[in-house]
């Protein structure tokens, strides 16, 4: 099924609010607001504060984890009527640990477009700050709230490559750490809490010497975990990228030709010649 997202008929709306800063909204989610005929919010409160601020009425009803399924019907029988709908939750975007997946997956099964707005989302801006790396990652959200359920998780990304993005909740931050030096090992890791807010946050080193001189952190608080390049593999890299890959963790080029050598068992002058095309 193709999705013409401007072709005029009924449209649910995914917009992102402010996970902070209140000028972090955008000028489009603004107007979409405005313009929208309901809004299916996390928490009607929080957005009313929200419309309030910018001078925005509308009606909201409540979905949240526990109900969200209930207000399927309701979600159908606006855009039948033609009307546009939009979800938000409390801070950041829908849908990425948050509620609205399943009006958004129920829109697109009845045949409605679904559109996302561009916009706030703590992960992002977490991974930039937290120096790691500026190519892939893999983004996890929340780890379980049971810690032998938690540790099973985290043996499944033990062996991922790339750094891991978490997001957690204060009072379970120094557990979820203990379980990550457990399980992952002294690695990197950069804790970045109250994103965009006056009191934002960036702690960079590794597990060990963080747990000696972090606690009682607050507010919303994203982890982000280098990841296990012990178990990375290159075999559908090119050279080229992956000399590259050692360039973007700081290794001059000379460097990182001289380690991909060594990764790879060749000469250090047929990886030189294969990265200069020479």
């Amino acid at each position: 099924m193709i999705q013409k997202s401007y072709d005029g008929s009924p449209t649910l709306y995914i917009v992102p609010t402010p996970i902070g800063n209140l000028e972090d909204i955008t000028i489009r989610a603004l107007n979409i607001l405005k313009e929208v005929d309901i809004i299916f919010a996390e928490d009607t409160r929080t957005t009313k504060q929200l419309l309030n601020h910018f001078d925005i009425n509308k009606r909201l009803i409540s979905s949240h984890l526990y109900n969200e399924n209930k207000n399927e019907t309701k979600e159908i029988e606006y855009l039948k009527k033609g009307k546009n709908v939009a979800i938000v939750s409390d801070r950041g975007t829908p849908v990425i640990s948050d509620p609205g997946y399943i009006l958004v997956k129920n829109a697109i099964e009845n045949g409605y477009n679904v559109v996302c707005l561009p916009g706030p989302t703590a992960l992002i801006p977490a991974f930039v700050m937290s120096g790691l790396s500026g190519g892939p990652f893999t983004f996890y959200g929340f780890l379980n709230s049971k810690e032998s359920k938690r540790k099973k998780e985290l043996e499944i990304l033990k062996s991922n490559p790339y750094p891991i993005i978490l997001y957690e909740a204060p009072h379970r931050l120094i557990k979820t750490l203990n379980n990550i030096y457990e399980i992952l090992g002294n690695r990197k890791i950069a804790i970045v809490r109250e994103i965009s807010k006056k009191y934002e946050e960036v702690i960079r080193d590794n597990v060990e010497n963080i747990l000696k001189t972090v606690e009682n952190l607050k507010g919303e608080i994203v982890i982000v975990v280098e990841g296990n390049k012990e178990h990375q593999t290159f075999s559908t890299l090119s050279i080229k990228d992956h000399v590259n890959l050692y360039i973007e963790d700081g290794l001059t080029p000379n460097e990182a030709i001289k380690k991909v050598a060594k990764e790879r068992s060749v000469p250090k002058s047929e990886i030189y010649n294969e990265y200069h095309n020479l």
